[in-house]
């Protein structure tokens, strides 16, 4: 009988919130710093809480598949990207059947295959269409990726997309950062699943709005895993108010892009930056882990890089200018001794 439960595996390292009280400034989240978005905020305030759903949530399918060119039945809701992840692997993953990823995986992805007993590879954007074989059943991209910033161009997208129709596979497109940089759209393919989750753009992820867009047969198929009434009112208000939001987000995504690019600058006398127009970067500092203990005694904490195969990195997201400016300085008591720059 336990052969065929799930394996018990411990929970996927994130950064944000733990069971370790904190009241300091967190850089290891990558969301807006300037949400959360009021149009959304109100659509929450507006939602219907006293009634179940409309179990289809059609009003909020047909508005996104809208927003996008899209039938409402290309379109998949979900609390999480995290969510729609485990049941890509539910779906599509069989045991011993390979995930494909290029650079490191999102813990939750990793996590969601090792549930249902398939294998994870990790490969380079260099070397991704050769690995795409038998036995490959899905291909994940960050596009950006967390936390290396590499996106990949629409030729590329294609390349892969084809590569996976031709082998029986199916391509997930992770698009969480997405909006804060000028990553092309993903195509329109029968191949292609889009995985998108707002709420860190709009600087509201605690709302958990995310959806899937990709061909009917396998909205159907994540649909089929889902519980009935699986999104909350509140959650469902979000999702269908997105096509209001972009006002929010043009006014303020710049901002946060010049405070990552300024905070990219003043973190690069402390050793090698890599950015690419994310929210987030990484920094190398050695011992990442050790550093990042050392800056949470501090009241900062970052996130260290050690589950994506980078132990001497860390990764840090921007805050407000004044913030950032804090962990500048209390990087350099860590690093340097207690020089302030």
């Amino acid at each position: 009988m336990s052969n065929l439960l799930p394996p018990l595996l411990p929970r996927a390292p994130h950064g944000g919130p733990t069971s370790r009280t904190f009241a300091g400034l967190d850089f290891s989240v990558n969301a807006n710093p300037y949400g959360p978005n009021p149009v959304l905020v109100e659509a929450i305030r507006g939602a219907d809480h006293a009634h179940y759903p409309d179990p289809s949530y059609a009003d909020v399918r047909a508005r996104l598949g809208d927003w996008h060119g899209l039938d409402a039945d290309g379109v998949a809701l979900s609390v999480g990207a995290s969510d729609l992840l485990h049941r890509l692997a539910r779906a599509f993953l069989p045991p011993g059947g390979t995930l494909l990823s290029v650079h490191a995986p999102f813990g939750e992805l990793a996590r969601a295959a090792a549930l249902v007993r398939g294998r994870v590879e990790v490969t380079t954007p260099e070397r991704a269409l050769a690995g795409i074989t038998p036995g490959v059943a899905l291909v994940y991209v960050g596009h950006p990726h967390n936390p290396t910033g590499h996106a990949h161009t629409a030729q590329e997208l294609c390349a892969l997309a084809d590569a996976c129709h031709a082998a029986g596979a199916l391509l997930i497109v992770d698009e969480a950062y997405a909006p804060f940089t000028a990553a092309p759209i993903p195509p329109a393919h029968p191949a292609v699943v889009r995985v998108l989750s707002p709420g860190k753009a709009h600087g509201l992820v605690g709302a958990r709005p995310a959806y899937a867009l990709a061909p009917p047969e396998v909205t159907a198929r994540l649909d089929n895993l889902a519980p009935a009434w699986h999104l909350p009112a509140s959650t469902a208000a979000v999702l269908a108010a997105l096509p209001e939001g972009g006002s929010f987000l043009a006014q303020t995504l710049p901002q946060v892009a010049g405070g990552a690019r300024d905070l990219a600058a003043a973190l690069s006398t402390f050793g090698p930056v890599e950015h690419h127009g994310t929210p987030y970067l990484t920094l190398e500092v050695g011992d990442a882990s050790r550093v990042a203990a050392a800056l949470l005694d501090r009241g900062v904490r970052v996130r260290d890089c050690a589950s994506y195969g980078l132990p001497d990195r860390l990764r840090v997201s921007t805050r407000l200018p004044g913030e950032n400016g804090v962990l500048r300085r209390t990087l350099a008591q860590v690093l340097k001794g207690g020089e302030d720059g």
